[in-house]
């Protein structure tokens, strides 16, 4: 196992003209002098963004010098064949004290044309949500390209889209090409694929201190929407206690919900593959082989493919993870 053991990271924090105070008040996190926080970015291995490891000895090497050194025994060795030292998922908490941009992500094909790059299919997880609050994901009905284009044209983009009042604990799957946005007071966990391109379709008429508008990508976005509709886009799920639940299954990651009261045996050994841990409520120790990691709300871990069976513990009354792997 060459020693390898869960790694936390420094979480980077990102001040953002829609952000709040949540990832303070709510997830119990220090992003310092920041006026707001709209993103922490948990565990990422986005170029300029790769983090870096805060606990253990191998704390201050990021994550592609960790990658290098461990490679399968890290990440799974599919994993590592695949994408090498790129790590390949991005984990974050989202806090939006007001609304998103509505925006799209280009798929694999579409952002390896462009952008040299991966596309971006993600999911939210909500943590925290105002009464009322609501968020888009994809449209209300079926339509064509030129249709989209004459309501987009007319200033009138919001009447085709679909918004869906939420509360703490739903959950969205939001492959690549669907139209989404965050809306005002809602605090997610957020899974994607490792990229950062986001096409800007509209920003509610918002402007700077200096009154300009940000950047909107009108045309990138065309080719990249999928015009197709849902009657919800709600992922349905089952609350159960001391067992996971998977909430999203797809082929870049797959998420499961754990809400424990008491002791949980884990064991990856048929699957090859990394683990994250996203606490959202409560708190656990992580245990193997006499060694033990303590994770509180708001914490994130990443426990390596060479440790394939270990034990999750509650110090809380009751806890709840987010369990994250590629399978």
């Amino acid at each position: 196992m060459n020693g390898l053991y869960p790694l936390k990271f420094k979480p980077q924090y990102f001040d953002k003209i829609w952000g709040g105070q949540k990832i303070k008040t709510v997830l119990g996190k220090d992003f310092g002098n920041l006026p707001n926080c709209g993103e922490s970015w948990e565990i990422s291995g986005v170029e300029g963004n790769v983090s870096v490891v805060a606990n253990g000895f191998l704390a201050g090497n990021n994550l592609e010098e960790v990658i290098e050194i461990y490679m399968g025994d890290l990440i799974g060795e599919k994993n590592y064949e695949k994408f090498g030292v790129e790590f390949p998922l991005l984990i974050k908490f989202i806090d939006a004290n007001s609304d998103l941009s509505i925006q799209v992500h280009p798929d694999d094909k579409i952002a390896k044309e462009r952008h040299n790059a991966y596309g971006k299919t993600e999911m939210w997880y909500v943590i925290d949500a105002g009464p009322g609050a609501k968020l888009n994901s994809g449209f209300n009905r079926k339509l064509t390209k030129a249709e989209y284009l004459e309501y987009f044209n007319a200033g009138k983009i919001l009447d085709i889209l679909s918004f869906e009042e939420v509360k703490k604990g739903d959950v969205f799957f939001i492959p690549a090409g669907r139209v989404h946005a965050i809306g005002a007071r809602i605090l997610v966990a957020e899974i994607q694929q490792t990229s950062d391109i986001t096409y800007r379709i509209f920003d509610f008429n918002r402007v700077d201190e200096n009154g300009n508008g940000r950047e909107l990508h009108t045309e990138l976005a065309l080719d990249a929407i999928k015009f197709e509709s849902k009657d919800s886009y709600k992922t349905q799920y089952e609350h159960k206690i001391n067992e996971t639940v998977e909430l999203e299954s797809c082929k870049y990651f797959t998420t499961n919900l754990l809400e424990m009261d008491k002791e949980v045996e884990k064991d990856f050994y048929e699957i090859d593959t990394f683990v994250i841990y996203m606490c959202i409520e409560g708190s656990v120790i992580l245990k193997y082989k006499g060694i033990s990691e303590n994770i509180k709300q708001g914490e994130t871990i990443l426990v390596p493919a060479a440790i394939s069976s270990f034990i999750l513990q509650p110090l809380s009354e009751t806890a709840k993870l987010l369990e994250v792997y590629i399978k």
